[in-house]
């Protein structure tokens, strides 16, 4: 090992080390990509999890692969069911031999007005965005506290300031910041547990121009943010937040600032 010191800091030599292994849920779009392609860069070995875009995902792995080779593998499932969810964590623990990271991005989103939820609606988004998170933490828990990895959940700012028409999603949310903090609880050291949640990081489809303008009228720094924004901040609760557990790191330009 060529290990080396900097600043009176012992810094690891990363030809000299095991890449860590991180299993990302939603991995194939938007800000789950971002997170692939970050923590690809800096070294580690991806299990990226997707459900409908093979298309997208495939031509991610190789593309990733052609840059070190077998560092990515594509694990398809449907979060919704449960009894899948091991098999998710088993097969990505297997390919390299342990375990690191869990990044808990996968979500539903879209409206639920008052009298019109039904209860498929509120299964579905209590699925991707709470139920399922607690299921994968919990199958991947012996493989994490074997390596004294951690786990990452994106939440969202309107897990506590409610979004209007959005309840069920919003209670989803709510119910994954306090999973978090539970959960660093329930691990103690083995385990580090914590979460971003994003401010205006990408728009969704219906939005319309004026609505953007609003929101960005009431955010500080006046601009929306980037997927590479929560990917930065992924990658700082792996390697440079050792004594951060059950927090929530907000990443929303200053926009909560606004009352």
């Amino acid at each position: 090992m060529n290990d080396l010191y900097f600043g009176g800091y012992l810094v690891k030599d990363k030809h000299s080390v095991q890449p860590k292994v991180a299993l990302i849920t939603g991995a194939a779009h938007r800000v789950g990509a971002a997170i692939v392609e970050l923590l690809h860069t800096n070294g580690m070995n991806i299990a990226l999890h997707y459900r409908n875009s093979f298309t997208v995902a495939k031509a991610t792995q190789e593309r990733l692969n052609c840059l070190r080779p077998n560092s990515v593998i594509l694990l398809k499932a449907d979060l919704s069911d449960i009894q899948a969810l091991p098999d998710i964590v088993n097969q990505a623990a297997a390919e390299w031999g342990h375990l690191d990271l869990l990044v808990n991005n996968a979500s539903s989103f879209y409206p639920s007005p008052i009298g019109s939820v039904d209860e498929l609606q509120w299964d579905d988004l209590l699925a991707s965005n709470l139920k399922a998170p607690f299921f994968l933490a919990q199958a991947a828990q012996k493989f994490l506290a074997n390596k004294h990895g951690s786990i990452i959940n994106i939440v969202d700012i309107h897990a506590d300031r409610p979004l209007k028409n959005h309840t069920v999603y919003c209670v989803a949310k709510a119910g994954l910041v306090m999973l978090t903090k539970s959960l660093a609880r329930e691990f103690g050291d083995d385990i580090r547990v914590n979460a971003i949640a994003p401010g205006a990081i990408m728009w969704p489809l219906d939005i319309t121009e004026d609505l953007k303008s609003e929101i960005i009228s009431r955010t500080a720094l006046k601009r929306k943010g980037e997927p590479l924004d929560i990917a930065k901040a992924v990658l700082y609760l792996v390697e440079n937040a050792d004594y951060m557990t059950g927090q929530v790191l907000t990443i929303d330009g200053g926009r909560s600032l606004n009352s």
